[in-house]
């Protein structure tokens, strides 16, 4: 036999660490290579690391709700060595046989081990997760089992519940009896709501908590009118969805003419790495992409190289990957700027946190009609502010403003010739 070393992969380009959220195996369970043996979560993604061997558990080197840097070991595991044959007529094989019995009992205990993200799932669409057959090992209930219900908009028949003491008692009574630390409750707690800090924004914020702390912000915003371009769009929109079975959003317009922007002055295009700048030859765009309390920056890959329609088509697939949990590592990596869409909320001004370690991030505001001056002339025309947080220690004022200066200038001259969407 050979113990080896399970280490916390990398599941991301500028992904350091992960949070061990669920373990999903203990001490003496037998896996094979691939299967699934812990959910981690990092600022960028959710995902359930594999093992590297087919063997037994033997320690859990950390524990849930652990965070480790990137090839930190989280777990051991005996494996059988090549050649090495399984002897039949050893003492302990009634043992093992006694033990393998046992294993029905241990994977049904599993089917009760919910993850919180499956357990805040079930609460929310009001799901009674009892009455879910789970696909993961031993019949656990999987984030994806929930989500294929909810998909489906057919609630499962929810389990008559005997009328006990215990089954009065809510849940987060319950959970609280469960703990092994004392409960410590202060005024603020009695008066209000206690939301633990953990998954995805525990994640979230240790990564904007650096990303604010190590990064010296810089601010700055440009007004465009983007009349021709809203008129464009609008005259295609119905032609486009009909021919390709998806929207044409005025975000494909904004992050299309900011890659070409980006092509033009590459400074906004790099990376901060410590005793040196990195210039990035690709301009592949992040974009924010929330999941209820969720958020995720999928990456549009060689974006400079793609036409108005490809852009579109790349945001509808990576949002909707993203809404049913179907986003993987690949799409999240390699971003080099980032392009977030606030005005989908309605806002009209605000300043990004940058995505470290990026250089810059650029909020793309409300598309708003409002009075403007043209020739001494009071016009209506469709005005939006576009706002830039930038890395001061590898970008200043001056590239910045021309950049800026110089994604304006293409917004405001959208065509048909100038900007086609195929």
């Amino acid at each position: 036999m050979t113990i080896e070393k399970i280490t916390m992969p990398k599941l991301g380009e500028s992904v350091t660490e992960g949070t061990i959220s669920t373990w999903l195996v203990k001490p003496g369970d037998q896996v094979n290579k691939y299967d699934a043996i812990a959910e981690v979560m990092t600022d960028k993604v959710n995902a359930e690391i594999p093992s590297s061997f087919t063997g037994v558990i033997k320690e859990l080197n950390v524990s849930e709700g652990d965070t480790v840097e990137v090839g930190a070991l989280i777990c051991t595991i005996e494996t059988e060595e090549a050649g090495e044959k399984k002897e039949t007529n050893n003492p302990s094989t009634a043992a093992a046989e006694t033990e393998s019995s046992s294993t029905a009992t241990e994977d049904t205990a599993m089917k009760s081990r919910y993850s919180p993200a499956v357990m805040r799932l079930a609460q929310e669409n009001d799901l009674d997760l009892s009455a879910i057959t789970g696909t993961g090992k031993g019949g656990r209930i999987t984030r994806k089992d929930v989500e294929a219900i909810i998909a489906s908009g057919e609630k499962p028949q929810k389990q008559e519940q005997k009328q006990t003491a215990t089954a009065e008692i809510p849940s987060p009574v319950r959970e609280q009896t469960t703990t092994t630390e004392p409960a410590q409750v202060t005024q603020s707690d009695a008066a209000g709501k206690a939301i633990p800090v953990t998954g995805v924004r525990k994640a979230i914020a240790n990564n904007m908590v650096k990303a604010a702390t190590e990064i010296p912000h810089a601010w700055m915003m440009v007004e465009v009118d983007v009349t021709d371009l809203v008129a464009y769009r609008n005259k295609v929109k119905d032609t486009f969805k009909e021919k390709e079975g998806y929207s044409l959003t005025f975000f494909s317009f904004f992050v299309k003419a900011i890659a070409q922007a980006l092509k033009e002055f590459p400074q906004l295009n790099s990376s901060w790495a410590g005793d040196k700048i990195i210039q990035h030859d690709d301009v592949n765009i992040s974009i924010a992409v929330a999941k209820e309390q969720e958020l995720f920056v999928p990456v549009i890959q060689s974006a400079d190289d793609l036409s108005v329609k490809g852009v579109a088509k790349q945001i509808t697939n990576l949002a909707k990957k993203a809404r049913t949990g179907k986003l993987t590592a690949a799409d999240m990596q390699g971003g080099t700027f980032t392009v977030n869409n606030t005005g989908s909320f309605g806002s009209v001004q605000s300043m990004g946190i940058i995505n470290y370690p990026q250089a810059a991030i650029l909020q793309v505001e409300s598309i708003v009609k409002r009075p403007v001056i043209i020739n001494e002339m009071f016009a209506a025309r469709n005005m939006v502010n576009l706002c830039l947080s930038l890395d001061h220690r590898v970008l200043d004022g001056l590239i910045c403003g021309q950049f800026m200066a110089r994604v304006k200038e293409i917004l405001e001259n959208v065509s048909e010739s100038t900007m086609p969407v195929y």
